[in-house]
């Protein structure tokens, strides 16, 4: 309800000058002269606070409002009040009276009513909406379990299982689980410092390296030191995703949702190919070295054979000289046997492993490809999302002029959305069949290889015999 208008202190100051001119007392102040009896002051009109109220509210008021003598237990603006009876007593601006702007016309000016403007609402309105977002909850919780030690020696790691479940729409699943190395926890970090830091954003921090506690656990020490390592470490990576994943905005981050959730299938021959090229490095390493010893020792045998012809033709036993003549051919034939297979150890074992170990490496890189194309599917979906948000605030700021850009911009992320999801089911399609075709090839060139080495020494081995 709108209140009354103010009154026209124009036309109300005839009333006032009437009142100081019927007083007898120049120097009587009319608040402290209404206290006088009316014998003793006849001349002071009494006001009827009915007919002209200095309450601006007193419309509003009942009919049975009381009749109030002037200045008798005023308040400070000239106005008597009845607290109990006042409707409008907290109110909290406070409006002059007729007899306060008449008695004291030289008073302040009444204070104005603030009235929000509509950028202040919208500052308010923006400020709720921030508090929400801040209010949020995501639906995420992981747990890091089961570490496990993978390999034997110094090039043994320790393993670990990410679960995760979550009723996000961002993942494909409600529950899943990976298998993670330490490594990977640190390139996740890495990869979020250089994205994220870059924004503001503060990346929780990995637990620390610890050479020592990783070399007790490589070296095989079960003692009480190298469990509690485990232990501690695993508890730190846990936390350390726990405070990740409550992040909203390192939860919308491509890398973090790689990081959880894999196809289980890629997930499985990713790591199938990762542990088959390392053991074919260590077996191409021992080959090499059994070829350099045959070579070595095809080498000495030449030595001891020519030596042993030489001491032959030296001797004088004619009968310990055709001995020695006799060895030294044997040696030489022996040194032959070696040297044939030296070169069947390195052209059929030794390179099918190099081309293997190399073949591996091109197929961890069709999953790298893979993983690139997923990631720009997902940067593209993030880019399409803050496209909207940014639209939605266009909206709420009611900017036309740039709405319509916001909104070509929309269709352009939308259908390259489209198109990089194309581009990675395609992808995939073509990485699982193009892994399956290799494992074929390379179990049957295998096979043909190795049977081809145990013939080869087989033939050596018939040629000892008829040596």
């Amino acid at each position: 309800m709108n209140p009354p208008p103010f009154p026209d202190t124009a036309e109300q100051e005839p009333v006032f000058s009437d009142m100081r001119d019927g007083d007898s007392d120049e120097g009587e102040d009319i608040f402290l002269g209404s206290s006088k009896t009316g014998a003793e002051s006849p001349s002071v009109p009494q006001l009827n606070i009915k007919a002209e109220t200095t309450d601006l509210f007193a419309e509003q008021a009942s009919s049975t409002a009381p009749t109030v003598g002037l200045g008798t237990g005023g308040s400070s603006n000239g106005v008597q009040s009845d607290d109990d009876n006042d409707l409008f007593s907290d109110a909290h601006v406070e409006l002059p009276t007729e007899n306060a702007s008449s008695s004291t016309p030289s008073g302040p000016r009444p204070a104005a009513t603030f009235i929000p403007g509509t950028a202040d609402m919208q500052t308010k309105s923006m400020e709720q909406l921030e508090e929400e977002e801040a209010k949020d909850t995501f639906d995420v919780d992981v747990a890091v379990t089961n570490p496990e030690k993978v390999g034997d020696g110094m090039h043994a790691f320790m393993a670990y299982r990410v679960s995760t479940k979550s009723t996000l729409p961002v993942f494909r699943n409600k529950e899943f689980s990976v298998k993670r190395r330490f490594s990977d926890f640190l390139g996740l970090y890495e990869k979020l410092s250089i994205k994220q830091s870059l924004q503001g954003c503060i990346i929780p921090s990995p637990p620390e390296k610890s050479v020592v506690g990783m070399t007790k656990v490589k070296v095989g020490k079960d003692d009480s030191s190298s469990v509690e390592f485990v232990e501690r470490r695993r508890a730190a990576l846990e936390r350390y995703l726990q405070r990740i994943v409550a992040h909203s905005v390192l939860l919308q981050d491509p890398d973090v949702r790689e990081f959880l959730e894999r196809d289980e299938w890629f997930e499985d021959k990713f790591q199938e190919v990762e542990n088959e090229e390392q053991q074919l490095r260590k077996l191409h390493i021992v080959v090499d070295s059994l070829v350099n010893h045959r070579k070595e020792l095809c080498g000495n045998t030449a030595v001891f054979a020519k030596s042993m012809a030489m001491l032959g033709n030296s001797e004088d036993n004619t009968a310990l000289s055709r001995a020695l003549s006799q060895l030294a051919e044997v040696e030489d034939k022996m040194e032959q046997l070696h040297h044939d297979q030296a070169a069947s150890d390195f052209f059929i074992l030794a390179e099918l492993l190099a081309d293997y170990v190399r073949l591996l490496g091109t197929v961890r890189g069709c999953f790298g490809q893979r993983m690139r194309a997923w990631q720009r599917w997902q940067e593209a979906q993030s880019t399409l999302q803050r496209k909207r948000e940014a639209e939605a605030k266009l909206l709420w700021a009611n900017k036309p002029d740039k709405l319509q850009q916001a909104k070509e911009d929309i269709t352009e992320w939308e259908s390259r959305v489209t198109q990089y999801e194309r581009d990675f089911d395609r992808i995939s399609v073509t990485v699982r069949k193009e892994v399956l075709q290799f494992e074929k090839e390379k179990a049957k060139d295998f096979k043909f290889q190795i049977y081809k080495y145990l013939e080869t020494m087989l033939q050596s081995q018939q040629r000892v015999g008829y040596i």
